[in-house]
């Protein structure tokens, strides 16, 4: 190869940028290291020009899934304001139909004092001769006083509950167009990511990508050999809770089917839609994104981890995967992979969260 191709593949990583580590899938357990790459004399571009890419591509592939956690949180709220939207919605709706019918009763309780010649209720009372309709017009008095109170009460609480409900359906619109922008934003930044990835590996000729893809596996060996050897496994032997076994199943049975971003299945998925999906199988449904599942639900120690559990990477809280046991996790790993089996240390643990706690 020449030093054209050699240049090109240095320019286009030198470009390339963006944060931290979304590691290819690795194996669950410790296994065997890969074959020995081909040592630079073979090719012009050299193990270190690959190593390079990778960490390249591992950074462009890490920002795409940050996007993707933004687009999907946008999505959820959009998708929550919508049905706020529709909630208040009806609720104006009622309001209006109420406030119809108080005016309507208000409308007949004055028909009914103009057809009594005008005077109130009180007057009529005072110009009765009859001493026992007098006592009984009285409370009638004081009834229908306490009724118009009630009455003029009620269509001012209507009329003040229908300027809620329209200042909050305001509120709520407002919201949903800046999640749209959001959303918006955030697809743009997926696309951007994918696309440098994409174009970055097309430089690689199929030797080449093969080599890569043994880097790959080999950073992936190396982790989850270094976090196998801390012993880490020997404190691991909790049992999966019937929901959590549940969805391990959910998970196992969507292996291999391809990553997509923003994805929730049952074709495609990304890291959250796949372990979000998992956890709705089984009864209980948690929040969409990685990041709010590590906020949301109840952390716990990784010595305590079991089956079903979520392990959460990277410091941002970007990716997401579902524990099986035995040092093994199932995730949805990035565009261009497919869901898979990996070992659980294979890329950089926050910490582990249970949905069912």
């Amino acid at each position: 190869m020449g030093s054209g191709k050699h240049g090109l593949i240095a320019a286009a990583v030198t470009v390339v940028c963006a944060v931290t580590v979304l590691a290819a899938p690795g194996t669950a357990f410790a296994a065997p290291s890969p074959t020995p790459s081909p040592s630079a004399s073979s090719s012009t571009v050299t193990n270190q020009d690959l190593e390079a890419v990778r960490k390249k591509l591992e950074k462009l592939y890490h920002a795409a899934a940050v996007a993707t956690d933004e687009y999907n949180a946008a999505e959820e709220a959009a998708e929550k304001q919508s049905a706020e939207i529709v909630a208040l919605a009806k609720k104006i709706v009622e309001g209006q139909e109420k406030l119809a019918e108080l005016k309507k009763r208000a409308g007949a309780a004055a028909a009914a004092q103009y057809r009594s010649g005008g005077l109130p209720d009180e007057a009529h009372l005072l110009l009765s001769d009859d001493p026992q309709a007098f006592l009984d017009g009285t409370g009638r008095v004081l009834q229908g006083q306490r009724a118009t109170k009630g009455l003029l009460a009620e269509m001012t609480r209507t009329q003040q509950d229908l300027e809620q409900y329209a200042k909050d359906a305001s509120a709520q619109w407002q919201k949903l167009e800046t999640g749209r922008k959001a959303k918006a934003t955030a697809k743009k930044k997926i696309k951007k990511q994918i696309a440098a990835a994409e174009k970055l590996e097309s430089q690689l000729e199929e030797e080449e990508k093969e080599r890569l893809a043994k880097l790959e596996a080999q950073a992936a060996h190396k982790a989850q050999t270094a976090w196998l050897d801390s012993g880490i496994l020997k404190d691991i032997k909790g049992k999966a809770s019937e929901q959590g076994r549940k969805a391990v199943e959910y998970a196992t049975a969507q292996l291999g089917k391809p990553y997509e971003w923003g994805a929730e299945g049952p074709a495609t998925y990304d890291c959250s839609g796949l372990t979000s999906q998992a956890w709705a199988s089984a009864g209980n449904g948690i929040p969409r994104t990685s990041q709010e599942q590590w906020k949301q639900l109840k952390r716990i120690d990784i010595e305590d981890m079991r089956p079903g559990d979520l392990i959460i990477y990277n410091d941002d809280a970007s990716h997401v995967a579902l524990y099986v046991g035995d040092g093994a996790i199932i995730h949805a790993p990035r565009p261009g992979r497919t869901v898979t089996v990996a070992g659980a240390g294979s890329m950089s643990i926050l910490g582990v969260v249970r949905p069912d706690a």
